[in-house]
């Protein structure tokens, strides 16, 4: 099957549009598009009064663009997605939608051959306006002999010195794009960013840590303050009042309006420093919102990895920046590529696969490293075989820890093992598997037949202010005092204790996704590869599954997925690179890595 289509026996499948005609209902059979994309497609050109069936397939297209991931439209890889079906032709279609009612509306635009519903070109356009902006403004005011004197002290270690040069930029720009891969030291830098900007700003700065999910804001609360306690006391003491937030949070949310936050161009946020980590899954509408509600007076850091996975929502954000702002004068990208820390043969394995090299992954794979395993095999027995070694014990573990009753223990032992797949189908298969295991190692345990019994490991999918939970928080289930069980889970300030029955939006975690797993590290990840014809293997899943150990990866599946995973990149169309260099106007259209 085409990467991108769906295909389906069932007659009354969701995705079929029953009551399309005409063009559009072919490439809806075709799997091309799904119900959804068609329906939209059809009401907005009845609203714009527009009868001409390529504007329809435009719309349609555009949507299922954004569902996909990309910002927009790439008309001249449209007959990629299905070489067999007849398309319009390509240059007549693109002069028909300039003149179209549809785009004379404004539901839709076109520029050089980049079709965006009209929300997303204004976001990718209002993107880089903030950000060309905030680097054309006079650099921020700094004292430079203290500056001079804090990076001396910091950086006593030449060794070090692309992290000191990276301290030096934040300080001196309003922008900063801070990326690098695992081990480059990202975190330590932010830590002496922020040492070197709390005392240049004094002792009233307003300073925000945020991240994109609760448990990416909960990492990089712990990381700053662990790493603080490497700093000079005066230096450490500045910041031990950090607290770090999700970006929701930050902005200030609105009852009346997921889209929109308290704080935007006319409400700003108060702070003067905002660092924003684990960049590369904020979404283009999340970095439009961040960048009209920080003070154009503030210094931004945005810090992350461009190889990993994207947003789930639409946008590759963090790569267009690093791509866009290539070559220029004003640059504000410092990329760290000297690794000072982690595990040195994972790090082989992580560059490898960055590289997309098939061969030196695999002698890495099969060279018998402690901290780099691999179970190579695509049998199903053999695969189960090795998913119980390596997820049972882990699991029995935080029940111990549960039953018990101790919330502390349980967390950090839920912190030890992630298994991670691509497919959420997998994913609960595993977890009804593993806790299936878990029932025959402990038969006595009648409590593992209840939904929330002692050890059940948790996954919030939903954000709740009102409990103070968010997206992509890990938690367990705990036996209380009274013998009853209770929910602890790991939010960004601090652990939470909860009656279970107030938990509505919750998953068991014994494994978890890929996409899921963002944010979040372990000491030990068993990574369970998919078929090698899997539409979501690809270079940037693989990467960010093995980024997330911090001392042991082991890779189950066969030879032919890894290499099919090496051999594939994701992409997402978008124009915010070319926005950023400035050169839009090129008739060549835009795709960026992902």
């Amino acid at each position: 099957m085409t990467a991108g289509l769906w295909e389906s026996d069932d007659p009354w499948d969701v995705r079929r549009a029953l009551g399309a005609g005409g063009d559009l209902a072919a490439y809806n059979a075709a799997g091309v598009l799904e119900a959804a994309d068609v329906h939209v497609a059809r009401r907005v050109c009845a609203i714009a009064g527009d009868a001409d069936p390529r504007s329809a397939l435009a719309v349609a297209l555009a949507v299922r663009a954004v569902r996909h991931g990309s910002v927009c439209l790439a008309l001249d890889e449209v007959t990629e997605l299905a070489p067999d079906l007849s398309w319009p032709d390509l240059e007549e279609w693109r002069e028909g939608l300039t003149r179209s009612k549809v785009v004379a509306s404004g539901a839709l635009a076109v520029e050089h051959g980049l079709v965006y519903l009209e929300r997303y070109r204004a976001q990718e356009q209002q993107v880089a306006d903030d950000l060309i902006a905030r680097a054309a403004r006079p650099a921020p005011e700094v004292d430079t002999a203290l500056l001079d004197a804090s990076l001396e002290r910091l950086y006593p270690d030449p060794t070090y010195a692309e992290q000191r040069a990276a301290c030096a930029g934040a300080a001196t720009r309003w922008t900063t794009v801070l990326t690098g891969g695992p081990g480059t030291g990202k975190t330590t830098t932010v830590t002496r960013i922020l040492a070197v900007l709390t005392e240049q700003l004094g002792p009233d700065a307003r300073i925000a840590l945020a991240a994109p999910t609760g448990k990416a804001a909960a990492r990089l609360q712990e990381q700053v303050l662990a790493a603080a306690t490497d700093l000079p006391p005066a230096d450490a003491a500045r910041l031990q009042g950090l607290r770090a937030t999700t970006l929701h949070r930050l902005l200030g949310y609105r009852r009346d309006n997921q889209t929109r936050f308290r704080h935007d161009r006319s409400n700003r946020l108060p702070h003067d420093l905002v660092i924003v980590d684990e960049t590369s899954m904020v979404s283009l509408t999340m970095m439009a919102r961040l960048l009209e509600a920080v003070r154009p007076d503030a210094r931004l850091v945005l810090v992350g990895d461009p190889d990993q996975l994207a947003s789930v929502e639409a946008g590759a954000v963090l790569d267009d920046l690093v791509a866009g702002f290539r070559g220029r004068s004003d640059s504000p990208v410092v990329e760290l590529g000297t690794v000072h820390r982690f595990g040195a043969t994972i790090g082989e394995l992580a560059q490898a696969i960055r590289a997309g090299d098939a061969e030196a992954a695999i002698a890495v794979l099969r060279a018998g490293h402690d901290d780099v395993r691999w179970t190579e095999t695509d049998d199903p027995a053999a695969v189960a075989e090795a998913v119980r070694a390596a997820a049972l014990p882990p699991a029995r573990v935080v029940r111990a820890a549960a039953l018990a009753g101790d919330p502390a223990a349980a967390l950090a032992a839920l912190d030890e093992h992630r298994m991670l797949s691509a497919h959420r189908d997998t994913v609960r298969w595993w977890n009804s598997r593993i806790e299936l295991w878990l029932r025959e190692a402990e038969p006595g345990a009648t409590d593992l037949f209840d939904r929330m019994y002692a050890g059940r490991p948790l996954l919030v999918t939903r954000n709740d202010p009102g409990l103070g939970l968010h997206n992509g928080d890990t938690g367990v289930v705990v036996r209380g005092e009274d013998g009853r069980p209770r929910a602890v889970v790991a939010g960004a300030g601090g652990p939470l204790e909860l009656a279970p029955g107030r938990l509505a939006d919750v998953e068991t975690m014994h494994a978890m996704t890929i996409h899921k797993s963002q944010g979040s590290q372990a000491r030990e990840v068993t990574v369970l590869l998919p078929d090698a014809d899997s539409r979501l293997l690809a270079r940037e899943l693989l990467y960010t599954a093995v980024t997330r150990a911090r001392g042991v990866v082991r890779l189950i599946g066969g030879e032919d997925a890894l290499r099919a995973a090496l051999a594939r990149r994701a992409h997402r169309a978008s124009g915010l690179q070319r926005r950023l260099a400035g050169s839009l106007d090129s008739a060549e259209t835009t795709r960026t890595r992902r």
